[in-house]
């Protein structure tokens, strides 16, 4: 089980953007005024054209030393996390219930880096039931369809069982995660609590779409459904 962080568990916006802020002040010298929006991109992305936007051409070093900027920021508001920013609802109820399903191994595939995305699971307690060494994260190099593979492969290496892409499922709250559940061959159970509607959700073809996870049991439901050989989508 994937399961996007920003937006899908956790809302840490207020905190985040003044993170970008601030990296984005240390690494050109300049203050932030346009921010890109995220929309289920990678942090690698977001960096990209937030320097655009801001009329920095982007060289060989500024993403690295963005994202090392970025990582030190946000570590820097730590204790911020939790104060203004929140876990959705039913986040962490969610979590213990996949929990409890048997074989079932719970990680992120997600677009924000590595150190930000442990910082914000853990200010909510929500780490508990995550493996972190087996996710998928923004400073990757890879599109999020393959970061599904290489998640699959490492959750493999470090468990000594297969994690076939039928018996996968990704959590996520934007038509970005439900094109890579379906590029990446996992079935997609989306969110409606970002920044992608319902209906959207749906239109590009996620397996189920909920407006929220408090509804555990539906969602255990789907999820031994959708790993079921009868309940996957083909891919």
């Amino acid at each position: 089980m994937l399961w996007n962080v920003d937006h899908t568990l956790v809302d840490v916006t207020i905190v985040l953007r003044d993170a970008y802020a601030a990296a984005f002040r240390e690494v050109t010298g300049r203050p932030l005024v346009r921010l890109a929006p995220a929309r289920g991109r990678p942090d690698s992305e977001v960096i990209f054209e937030t320097l655009a936007l801001n009329g920095v051409v982007a060289e060989d070093d500024h993403l690295p030393a963005f994202t090392e900027a970025l990582a030190r920021a946000f570590a820097d508001r730590r204790d911020r996390i939790a104060e203004q920013g929140r876990a959705m609802p039913g986040a962490r109820e969610a979590l213990a219930a996949v929990a409890r399903l048997e074989g079932t191994v719970q990680s992120v595939l997600t677009g924000t880096i590595r150190s930000n995305a442990v910082l914000m699971l853990g200010a909510f307690g929500l780490d508990e039931h995550i493996d972190v060494e087996v996710g998928g994260y923004g400073e990757e190099v890879y599109p999020k369809a393959t970061l599904i593979q290489v998640a699959r492969r490492r959750a493999e290496a470090r468990y000594g069982v297969p994690f076939p892409a039928s018996a996968t499922v990704l959590v996520g709250d934007s038509t970005r995660d439900v094109q890579a559940a379906r590029f990446g061959g996992v079935a997609m159970i989306a969110v409606a609590s970002g920044g992608s509607t319902a209906a959207e959700l749906a239109e590009a073809g996620a397996d189920v779409v909920l407006d929220d996870l408090c509804d555990t049991e539906w969602l255990v439901a789907a999820v031994t459904r959708l790993t079921s050989p009868a309940g996957h989508v083909a891919g």
